[in-house]
């Protein structure tokens, strides 16, 4: 039976986890082996994985597993890279050629490891089989809300909440000492975190103009974009498009103050807003991309932590049937097709190009 590692996140602020201790309470009743390293950040305590059944283990020793091990966590390993022998489930990011796929996808075929990445883990009818694009959207519109609020002031780090109605109640309460209300436009808004954005922004009562493939379908930039407050990005583009918004588009007359790249893909010739070159952080969430009038830009890519508890115990649900189907289903030989072709990929065009540094 498969032996899942789950790993101690290292990217600073990242409380979420790939896997709760309920689930992991599933795995070990269905036969699977669970290790937890130990993680001070992780919204969930150590003792709770204990007594779910689970081997506890020391943080970063994944290093050391046995070979076999399914290592899964959520966001990127460490620097510089250790040696990737295992078979790892995570968003790798690297198979729309951001920057150093090349070298990554390299490193596992080198090293004898495969990738799982969760980015493009599907199901038959070829949609994702989890995802937290709801929770995304939904902390990405209170960040421009709150942002909107604050102008011309610098945004100040973020932090992360014990759940939903806090998050809210405390949006709520900027908003009570304004006279005004923004308008918002939601691009994406039939998606998961198109429809996570339209919720917070109908319950804090903010008109809002809801944008799909329909609308968009002529291609960019849009000018009615400037005509709102606030811009909330939801659209996680797989071809190359015609931009969304451009920096000459923004040296226009516009009410726009802020913008929120919610799908948050700067690294990606496929990147929908090239007004930027680099994700954000909880430290220093707005960009500032304009003086007069003022325009901040919020591309943090893992906005979900800003709720840990609900959007892991939400993720962890929808990932929970297929690593119980581990090693042998249909969803996992898909990610290994997948992988073997980006793989290919990368090795092909690592022996044309210059090498990119990771």
């Amino acid at each position: 039976m498969p032996h899942i590692w789950l790993r101690a996140e290292a990217k600073p602020f990242e409380q979420r986890a790939a896997l709760t201790p309920a689930a992991a309470r599933e795995l070990i009743t269905s036969g699977h082996t669970v290790s937890v390293e130990e993680c001070v950040n992780r919204i969930f305590g150590i003792e709770q994985y204990r007594q779910a059944g689970c081997r506890i283990v020391p943080a970063a020793s994944w290093q050391d597993a046995p070979e076999g091990c399914y290592v899964l966590g959520l966001k990127e390993l460490p620097e510089p890279l250790p040696a990737l022998q295992h078979r790892h489930i995570y968003f790798a990011h690297a198979y729309k050629q951001q920057a150093g796929w090349r070298q990554l996808l390299n490193k596992f075929a080198d090293d004898g490891g495969r990738l799982f990445d969760l980015e493009y883990l599907l199901d038959g009818n070829g949609q994702r089989i989890a995802a937290f694009g709801y929770w995304a959207g939904f902390a990405g519109a209170a960040l421009g809300v709150m942002n909107w609020m604050r102008h011309p002031g610098t945004m100040e780090p973020i932090r992360s909440y014990p759940d939903r109605n806090q998050l809210l109640a405390e949006v709520t309460n900027l908003l009570e000492m304004s006279e005004t209300r923004p308008r918002a436009i939601i691009i994406g808004a039939k998606g998961r975190s198109g429809r996570g954005a339209a919720e917070l922004c109908q319950s804090l009562e903010i008109e809002t103009t809801l944008w799909d493939m329909e609308e968009t379908a002529q291609g960019g930039p849009f000018g009615e974009i400037l005509e709102h407050d606030i811009f909330l990005n939801c659209v996680l583009v797989q071809s190359d498009p015609r931009p969304f918004i451009t920096n000459d588009l923004l040296e226009k007359k516009r009410l726009l103050t802020s913008v929120v790249d919610v799908s948050c893909d700067p690294y990606s010739v496929y990147n929908p807003l090239p007004v930027y070159t680099d994700c954000t952080t909880f430290a220093r969430p707005a960009l500032r991309l304009r003086d007069k009038p003022v325009l901040d830009l919020i591309a943090i890519d893992h906005l979900p932590s800003m709720l840990p508890k609900e959007s892991s115990e939400d993720f962890s649900g929808q990932l929970l049937g297929a690593l119980l189907e581990l090693p042998d289903g249909r969803t996992w030989q898909r990610a290994v097709d997948l992988f073997e072709d980006k793989k290919a990929q990368a090795m092909c065009q690592g022996n044309m190009l210059p090498a990119e540094k990771h």
